[in-house]
């Protein structure tokens, strides 16, 4: 092995000029390793491109077909939507007549309907009230016993829990 004197400065720290020596063996390797398969991914993407392109005209050309008909049909259209501008006029009156009819009877049916839900509500209100006092009633009553529970009765509970769990076991 042949060992040459090098200058201080190339292998100053931080500069060190075999890292960078290394790092071009890698990348031309790498370019020559990946050379062919890039190419051909290249290659067969510029490949789906243009079918793409050549797709997107032919629906570029249905599209002009199908907006030439659309055209035509919408130069029918203005006498028919005349024709149906009459007949909606007509038909708007009738349906006005019908609509105040029908709105007088749906607000006597709602009247009526919200009397019974007002009472429904009441009744709920009532019962919901006599619920939470009664929920809360048996807090504050859990929270007295609590409250006077000494550590004397506490321990006497848990001997009487301890013994009955031992006769149920047995």
């Amino acid at each position: 092995m042949l060992i040459m004197a090098l200058p201080e400065w190339v292998n100053y720290p931080g500069l060190e000029l075999w890292k960078f020596a290394d790092l071009a063996i890698f990348v031309t390797a790498a370019i020559f390793v990946l050379r062919k398969p890039l190419t051909d991914a290249l290659a067969a993407r510029r490949e789906r491109i243009k079918a793409e392109i050549a797709q997107a005209e032919i629906e570029r050309a249905r599209a002009a077909e199908e907006l030439g008909e659309a055209e035509a049909l919408l130069a029918r259209v203005n006498a028919d939507v005349d024709a149906i501008r009459e007949q909606s006029r007509e038909e708007a009156a009738l349906e006005r007549r019908r609509q105040a009819e029908a709105a007088e009877k749906e607000i006597a049916r709602l009247k009526a309907q919200a009397d019974r839900e007002l009472e429904l509500a009441r009744k709920y209100a009532y019962l919901s009230l006599q619920e939470f006092l009664a929920s809360r009633s048996v807090q504050l009553a859990r929270q007295s016993v609590i409250n006077q529970l000494r550590p004397e009765d506490d321990e006497r509970f848990i001997k009487e829990r301890i013994d009955e769990l031992r006769r149920v076991r047995a």
